[in-house]
């Protein structure tokens, strides 16, 4: 599928051609560790392939939510991980776009790589500055947007700056992700079978109403299953439901009907008496939770049910767990699925977040076809939305 917008491969560059590349490197610490890399290394392919053409490479990327400066959420442990992997020193700027930020710009070489500190100290990043904007674009002569899972938002890095600064292009990353699920949209191999957990149907509905129309099978787990077992009258017990959701569940099993879409939801149940590790664990073949129980996973049937449709499929897409994966004793049907979608012979596409943690957790991330780096980001393409870090890029 052709992407529409221009490429790092249509840049030509003059040797210590200074590039800002917006990388996303939101990755997650504790007691100052990266716990996961993968944003990291799924950067690399740009960040080389520029360094080979000579660029002085300017990243920059948010970490966190911090309100301003905070050596908490400090790109230091990225710039230390990334020298490791790149085999030379990242320097790392003291400031956002400030003096010591152009301080090292200009001194770099052909081929070095400079890190600004986290975007987000600055508040102008966030409200879309465009003073903050034109200080990012001083810093460079051509622009490249890497930064898949922040292209959602309309911020100065990933948009405003973009006002300023061209030719304004797309990294391998954001290339790769884009074609990948807008192909699901187009043209997916058939059966084509979409697999939606997490926990409530108001953050889903839209992807929902639009697979109705486009996937062969959509099968629904997580918590979110139980504002579609409310709208049913099933008894839900203590279980989480989503009282929003339950007018919008009912609204698309009413609309399911006349579609070719065929809306499979769990026929059987695993229940807690707490949400805890150490619950009591109940199988209940139904899916009528009783009083002071609640439901946590997905049953045996419903487990092997939904793994026998994915292995059979021509193209799958999976986002959001299909249960409390993250408590040992009720991974069972959200693990199920993984190895079915990592078996599966078809075309396999994990829509981030908390099913491509699961996939790292199970060890079979590297057994799907492809697994995106921006949860938010994939979910509002495939909803058929305007993603404002792409639409602000030259056209091809």
């Amino acid at each position: 599928m052709r992407f529409r917008k221009r490429t790092v491969r249509d840049l030509e560059l003059a040797a210590g051609t200074p590039v800002l590349v917006r990388a996303d490197f939101n990755v997650p610490l504790v007691d100052g560790l990266i716990t996961d890399e993968r944003r990291i290394r799924a950067a690399l392919p740009t960040i080389e392939y520029l360094r080979e053409h000579g660029a002085r490479l300017v990243l920059c990327s948010h970490l966190g939510r911090p309100k301003g400066p905070d050596p908490k959420t400090s790109l230091r442990p990225v710039a230390e991980r990334l020298s490791e992997l790149l085999g030379s020193e990242v320097v790392l700027a003291r400031d956002v776009a400030g003096p010591d930020s152009r301080r090292a710009v200009e001194q770099a070489a052909p081929g070095d790589v400079v890190l600004l500190e986290n975007l987000r100290w600055e508040p102008g990043e966030t409200a879309n500055d465009p003073a903050f904007a034109q200080r990012l674009a001083a810093l460079a002569r051509a622009y490249v947007n890497d930064a898949f899972g922040a292209a959602h938002r309309a911020h100065a890095s990933t948009a405003g700056v973009c006002a300023f600064l061209r030719p304004a292009v797309a990294g391998f990353l954001l290339e790769r992700e884009v074609t990948t699920l807008e192909r699901l949209l187009e043209d997916p191999p058939r059966p084509f079978v979409v697999v939606l957990g997490g926990a409530k149907v108001t953050d889903k509905i839209k992807l929902i109403e639009r697979f109705l129309e486009l996937a062969d099978e959509l099968l629904i787990g997580g918590a979110m299953c139980f504002a579609f077992f409310r709208a049913q009258g099933h008894a839900t017990g203590a279980s989480l439901v989503e009282e929003e959701g339950v007018e919008l569940a009912r609204r698309v099993l009413e609309r399911a009907g006349g579609t070719p879409c065929e809306l499979v939801l769990p026929r059987d149940l695993v229940v807690g008496d707490r949400f805890a590790a150490d619950a009591e664990r109940r199988e209940l073949d139904g899916v009528d939770v009783p009083d002071g129980w609640m439901g946590l996973d997905i049953g045996p049937q419903t487990a092997r049910e939904y793994a026998e449709r994915v292995k059979r499929a021509g193209c799958v897409f999976w986002n959001g767990p299909l249960g409390a994966f993250e408590l040992e004793p009720f991974a069972v049907g959200t693990r199920a699925l993984a190895e079915a979608v990592a078996e599966a012979p078809g075309r396999t596409v994990v829509g981030g977040g908390d099913s491509a943690a699961a996939l790292v957790a199970f060890g079979l991330d590297t057994r799907v076809d492809h697994v995106s780096t921006g949860g938010g980001a994939a979910l509002e393409l495939l909803e058929g939305r305007k993603l404002p870090g792409v639409e602000a890029l030259d056209d091809a």
